[in-house]
């Protein structure tokens, strides 16, 4: 069968030649091979964090990555942002009567590859199959656990300390924006769609780190926004410290989007002491994904919200994104 048919969501013999021929190969860890109700797992201490998420993203192949890859991107990095360290993923599929065989396998491949990379496993799953233009292709859910490292709370953050993001910023959103082919724009602009627990799990150690966070929908301002109003303090930054890539700000320039509220799939937030930030910012530039990073502002408790320096003097304030530029990016 080169296709998804309804048979294959019916939890009968279809199904469970789906899940032994095609998702096993992909997802071969020894908790999933089982096939039970509940997967088994081994936690080092009893300090877990989980965190699930879905994902609708359109088109499911873009510059970058795939609906798969960014699944378990999402997913790790929400741990890996919240101190924890990922161990495990569930994955749940909800498939399309009709959707390709060779597609699937490709997202699948995508999960399994990525998955390796991140070091974690996919240890349980569901699949479920819709009528034909009920779902476009394949919706994913991902559940991550984690053993937690180091909580990161928000009240850790105090005035004085420094904002800091590991790279440039916007070029998920610019990708899926011009995969879409609704612009007739050519550029080389790749989702930057990527594992972070590799780049940041060494920062735990870093006395004087305070709090991550992955800045997807609503991009960078929609993270620093949420941060000032939940700490009841100012943030500061600069425009001229704020790595876009040029290309993403040609083409933000002429679609009339904002980079600082373009997503991102494989860059994060730092606060961090000012003692620690250059500490930090050596670290991170010693990684591949992190060697755009810099230190972009700080934290204040002379105002409330987030105020942009802009590069002729002048001054804006950052808001919380109250309609999406670009829906269904992750």
């Amino acid at each position: 069968m080169k296709k998804i048919e309804i048979g294959h969501g019916s939890g009968g013999k279809l199904t469970r030649d789906l899940i032994r021929k095609i998702f096993l190969k992909y997802f071969g860890s020894d908790e999933l091979s089982h096939l039970e109700d509940a997967a088994y797992i081994t936690l080092k201490n009893h300090n877990t964090a989980m965190t699930t998420d879905s994902y609708v993203v359109r088109p499911l192949f873009f510059p970058g990555g795939d609906i798969g890859k960014l699944s378990v991107c999402g997913t790790v990095n929400d741990l890996a942002v919240s101190g924890a360290a990922p161990r495990y993923l569930s994955v749940g599929f909800i498939l399309e009567e009709g959707f390709p065989m060779d597609h699937l396998e490709n997202i699948l491949k995508s999960i399994g590859e990525t998955s390796k990379k991140a070091g974690v496993k996919v240890v349980a799953g569901d699949t479920k199959v819709v009528e034909k233009d009920r779902c476009d292709g394949v919706y994913i859910n991902t559940t991550g656990i984690g053993e937690i490292v180091r909580p990161l709370p928000l009240s850790n953050v105090s005035p004085d300390d420094a904002v800091i993001v590991t790279g440039t910023v916007g070029d998920h959103g610019t990708a899926i924006a011009l995969a879409r082919n609704d612009f007739d724009i050519k550029a080389p602009v790749g989702s930057d769609c990527a594992p972070l627990n590799n780049l940041l799990m060494p920062l735990l150690d870093v006395n004087g780190l305070k709090w991550m966070r992955d800045p997807t929908r609503g991009g960078l301002a929609t993270v620093l926004a949420e941060l000032s109003d939940a700490a009841s303090l100012g943030i500061e930054i600069f425009e001229d410290k704020v790595p876009v890539r040029e290309d993403v700000r040609f083409i933000s320039d002429m679609l009339g989007y904002d980079p600082l509220y373009l997503a991102n799939e494989g860059k994060a937030v730092i606060v961090a002491s000012n003692e620690s930030a250059h500490i930090i910012i050596d670290m991170l530039k010693r990684h591949p994904l992190g060697q755009k990073a810099a230190i972009i502002g700080n934290v204040s408790p002379k105002f409330k919200g987030v105020r942009l320096r802009t590069k002729i003097g002048g001054e804006r304030m950052l808001d919380m994104l109250e309609e999406d530029m670009l829906p269904r990016i992750c």
